[in-house]
């Protein structure tokens, strides 16, 4: 048994804190979505197809922030330099 462990290569056995945190970050996010989004979005409508026409378009929302999460993440990237003059 140990050694099957000792023979998995060196990158499945450690992860770098990075991945951890925005993997933690996407689940907190995630979370977040649902709870403040989706469901009040569905809870909202009786009828089943309205539930759908709602979940539907909630995902409108989700891919507006992922978007915009990525504008703002690409722009403080190129501009690090300037941005991290601010701290």
């Amino acid at each position: 048994m140990i050694e099957l462990l000792q023979a998995a290569p060196a990158p499945l056995l450690a992860l770098g804190t990075e991945y951890y945190l925005f993997g933690g970050a996407g689940l907190i996010s995630l979370a977040a979505f649902v709870g403040l989004i989706l469901v009040p979005a569905l809870g909202a409508y009786g009828r089943p197809w309205e539930k759908f026409a709602a979940g539907f378009l909630s995902l409108f929302v989700l891919a507006a922030l992922v978007i915009a999460g990525l504008i703002l993440g690409l722009a403080v990237f190129y501009n690090w330099d300037a941005v991290s003059a601010w701290f």
